[in-house]
């Protein structure tokens, strides 16, 4: 191999010593490897700084590494070894500058539904999300390309599933926290994640790794093989691999902060369900519950003595509601496995091929308590179900009159019989890219040029079983007359067990759902050396790219014909392509003179041109001062850019149940202003005060839009890094950074739609609501629009420091930290907006905390062949809504590990060690915890050996 062809890649392979000699980038998520770095390769290409030039994210441009520019965390292999998790979505949820995303704490089915994002729920997703601005707004790469988005069978995200990308074909994981539109496009406002892959190996490299719960749940195995042949050196360098991970599930009744819907609860408080077993029935102006099963001839209700023996039904309690909390998973039970091949050839002295292949199958599962079968006008179906009558004929009818929506207003039965509810996904992910790459000389500096060709595709398939079909369940509570076979009328009345398995198998039906979706991407560039300046070389980085996307989700035809009693939904599908063209410049002006050791300019293009959202081009500029060696100071300014992704644009209407208070819920005792009282009747709630909100959840209706507009973003970041030269192995870094985004694409949550319209009777939150006579709210809208502004800025601050050999080992600490100053969501009203301040509280359902305060900080031991390392894991408190304060959490993780001569390792850990409880949150959406914010209850141990040959 040449000595040109070589040091393009070796850029890869020399990567962590650079890193680990560089005191201007952020260092690993954890303590960087105390192996003392080899020295540079003698043929490498010289950068500005007169050392290797390789390509690290953020820039298209060849640089020097120690040169780095940008706020970027390296997560290297034994950085996600050294967690002890099996997913590198959750080893990146663990930077405090990470929000909350999907991951396997999530048991997002069940009657929750689909957020209004177009996305579905993505169960059993792992995704990744900055600053808090949610995962469509993080750009994840793999070497650089566009990866494929996620499918989950209830949607089209428009977000990366990491579930799909095998961890042993990881290297490393650069994490740029900053926007960069300009230099990748769309997606990348709250900065990029690119996950560069394993290009060579020699031998074989297995690990196998279990885990457990200290309560005996939770078990999990990690298998991970590869083997490689080749070296930097070779021409032909191959890595193939293959991972089997298999997690199982938590269940929220193994834990007493998830045993009942309200956090320390001890029996059934409101927020239960009222669709219990015994059923609760507002019938002819009673609301009563079973006492015993129907019997022919005995009193439906003596309304003189409720607590007459002679009825079969009294009058429905708080306490007959139902506890569905146990059922429920605090983790999902998951299974992945597949594997990759990674293949780089030398073409003569021209040339290099590299070609990517990922194949990967996911099955994971999610499971909600037995059906709540919810029918008549106050039950918020809005289907067949809201208007279902029972027939005088139906022989389980104990009123003696047919019961239609002029004489009962709601019907809860839940349908234990059934079992609980069970949500199975199988998603099948392939992607294959290609790379042709390679240099020459040009006005006398060198050049780099690649191709690249990106295909992918995702694939999933859902099953649900406990769903209901509202035809048959009509037909079945109908005349006796018209119930013929199949068809077995049906006993909403009799209590448990009283729904045989012959009425289930005419009523309810297996759901089956799938979605895909596929990515077509193309792009080449070009980079390298203008002319000299006082600095160093003037670079210039160009570029095109042409992507095609499509994306689809089907329904079960049950379900989209609107029949099903669980969440509704039809079919979406739509796609779109975009060209891109980009240019960028770097300019060292000064370099090694009084104040300025260095002085850099770096600017950049991008110009985007949608077929579904029109042209756009977004800008960003930089500079570097370093006025003495080893102090640099920076500064940013970067403007975004998101296109509306296919489910945002085009998801059709589908249901989510939020959990949120209705301000006009039994007034009369609840202490409301006379003025809210008003706004209340004027609503649609009756003047009496009769209407108490039946259930905690209330469905949102929510829905793609195709008007919606880009999203558009601008950025600025500014920091500087102290590499003292009194403590060579000691960096500080600090950098505040301030986002703002227009034209958010999101919906008005439910919760400031209810209490607008309640406080001031805002006309436009006023009419996103339905309410039936009776005064429950029926519907919510919340299609998804271009709200105002979303706006947050903080500050990171690094310290990373790492001791030289001693005769007591060499000792590392790392120390990063996330303060965020303020986060605003700024959203319409019919005058004027309403704005909501985030920063140190909890959003609730659905989940979101925003801690002013994350800190991680992980001290590291190495002596010979052994190590150990001790991590601690800072959330601040924040508030809900409801006046809880949700307390501070300290997680302590420790690891032992040692490596022997022969090739084998072993590692034993222990992930929170003190057994640290979530704080209980009152106004989450399940399991009383935050999911995107906290780990599950418990301490949990693992061993991990590794070999290698």
């Amino acid at each position: 191999m040449t000595s040109l062809m070589r040091r393009i890649h070796q850029g890869t392979a020399t990567f962590a010593i650079a890193a680990a000699l560089a005191g201007w980038s952020n260092p690993a998520l954890a303590q960087p490897s105390t192996d003392q770095p080899d020295p540079l390769p003698e043929d490498a290409a010289p950068g500005a700084g007169g050392e290797q030039a390789i390509l690290i994210t953020g820039s298209r441009i060849r640089r020097d590494p120690l040169d780095q520019d940008q706020p970027i965390t390296f997560v290297d292999r034994a950085d996600i070894d050294r967690t002890g998790l099996v997913s590198t979505a959750e080893v990146l949820q663990r930077i405090p500058s990470s929000g909350g995303a999907l991951n396997s704490r999530f048991n997002n089915s069940g009657n929750f539904g689909n957020p209004p994002d177009g996305g579905g729920v993505g169960a059993g997703a792992a995704e990744v999300d900055l600053r808090y601005l949610g995962s469509r707004r993080t750009l994840v790469l793999v070497d650089g390309l566009r990866f494929v988005n996620a499918a989950s069978a209830s949607g089209v995200p428009g977000s990366t599933d990491l579930n799909a990308i095998p961890e042993n074909m990881i290297e490393r994981i650069e994490v740029l926290q900053a926007g960069a539109s300009a230099i990748y496009g769309s997606d990348a406002i709250a900065g990029v994640v690119n996950i560069i892959t394993r290009t060579q190996q020699e031998g074989f490299l297995a690990s196998a790794q279990l885990g457990l719960f200290g309560q005996g749940d939770g078990f999990t195995e990690n298998y991970q093989l590869s083997w490689g042949t080749g070296s930097s050196d070779d021409s032909t360098r191959i890595v193939v691999g293959g991972h089997y991970v298999h997690q199982r599930s938590v269940s929220a009744g193994n834990r007493d902060l998830s045993l009942f819907p309200t956090p320390g609860a001890t029996e059934c408080d409101d927020q239960c369900s009222s669709g219990t077993p015994a059923g609760r029935f507002i019938v002819l102006g009673n609301d009563l519950t079973l006492r015993a099963p129907v019997l022919a001839g005995r009193p439906v209700f003596n309304p003189a003595n409720p607590t007459d023996p002679a009825s079969d039904f009294r009058q429905f309690q708080t306490a007959d509601r139902f506890n569905f909390a146990p059922y429920n998973f605090q983790q999902i039970p998951l299974e992945r496995y597949g594997g990759f091949v990674n293949v780089t050839q030398e073409l003569g002295d021209v040339a290099n091929l590299t070609v990517r292949a990922i194949y990967n199958k996911r099955k994971s599962r999610n499971q909600a308590a037995p059906l709540p079968l919810f029918v008549g006008p106050d039950a918020g179906n809005g289907n067949l179900l809201d208007t279902i009558d029972i027939d005088i004929t139906n022989p389980f009818n104990p009123f003696g009159v047919t019961l239609d929506p002029s004489t009962y207003a709601f019907i809860g039965r839940r349908v234990v019989e059934g079992g609980p509810r069970r949500y199975d996904q199988e998603v099948d992910s392939y992607y294959v890219s290609g790379t042709l790459d390679g240099s020459f000389q040009l006005l006398g500096h060198d050049w780099y040029w690649d191709v690249n060709g990106v295909w992918g595709r995702n694939k999933a398939k859902q099953t649900v079983q406990g769903n209901i079909n509202a035809a048959n369940l009509a037909r079945a509570l109908g005349p006796v007359a018209d119930c013929t076979a199949p068809c077995v009328p049906f006993n909403i009345f009799g209590g448990p067990g009283s729904i045989t398995q012959e009425m289930l198998d005419y009523v309810g039906f297996t759901q089956r759902d799938s979605s895909r979706q596929r990515l077509w991407d193309v792009s080449a560039n070009l980079s390298g050396g203008l002319f000299d300046l006082p600095g160093g070389t003037a670079a210039i980085a160009l570029g095109v790219e042409h992507r095609d996307q499509t994306g689809r989700f089907d329904p079960d035809p049950i379900v989209a014909a609107g029949l099903g009693s669980d969440i509704p939904a039809l079919p979406t599908s739509g796609g779109f392509n975009v060209d891109e063209a980009y240019a960028e410049l770097r300019l060292p002006l000064l370099a090694e003179t009084d104040f300025f050791h260095r002085l850099e300019l770096t600017g950049a293009a991008r110009y985007s041109d949608y077929s579904t959202s029109g042209s756009t081009t977004t800008f960003s500029a930089g500079a570097n001062w370093e006025p003495i060696p080893n102090l640099l100071f920076r500064g940013s300014w970067a403007e975004g850019f998101r296109a509306p992704s296919i489910g945002e644009l085009f998801g059709t209407p589908s249901r989510f149940d939020q959990e949120v208070d209705d301000p006009c819920s039994d007034f009369n005792n609840s202490g409301i202003s006379d003025a809210v009282r008003q706004n209340c009747i004027a609503a649609g709630v009756p003047a009496d005060g009769s209407y108490v909100q039946l259930n905690p959840q209330l469905s949102v209706v929510t829905g793609g839009n195709e008007a919606l507009e880009p999203e558009t973003s601008e950025s600025w970041v500014f920091g500087g890094v102290w590499r003292p030269s009194f403590a060579p192995r000691l960096s500080i870094e600090a950098n505040y950074f301030d986002i703002r985004v227009d034209g958010a694409i999101q919906a008005i949550d439910a919760e400031v739609l209810l209490g607008r319209c309640a406080t001031t009777a805002d006309e436009l939150s006023c009419a996103a609501i339905t309410r039936t006579a009776s005064g429950q709210v029926a519907q919510i809208r919340g299609f998804l629009q271009n709200i105002a502004s979303i706006e947050t800025d903080g500050l990171d601050v690094t310290l990373n420091y790492r001791s030289p050999e001693t005769g007591a080992g060499t000792f590392g600490l790392f120390w990063t930290n996330t303060f965020l100053r303020n986060y605003t969501v700024t959203v319409p009203a019919t005058e004027g907006v309403t704005v909501i301040e985030r920063e140190g509280t909890e959003q609730g359902s659905p989940d979101q905390a925003f801690p002013k305060f994350k800190s991680t900080a992980i001290l590291d031991w190495t002596l010979g062949e052994f190590g150990a390392s001790v991590t601690g894991r800072y959330i601040d408190g924040v508030d809900e809504a409801n006046g809880n304060h949700m307390d501070a959490v300290f997680y302590t993780d420790v690891q032992i590990r040692w490596n022997l001569d022969d090739g084998f390792g072993f590692a034993l850990g222990v992930n929170n060690l003190l057994g640290e409880d979530p704080p209980p949150c009152f106004t989450c959406g399940l399991n009383n915890i935050d999911p995107t914010t906290y780990d599950v209850p418990g301490t949990v141990f693992y061993a991990r050996a590794t070999v290698r040959m």
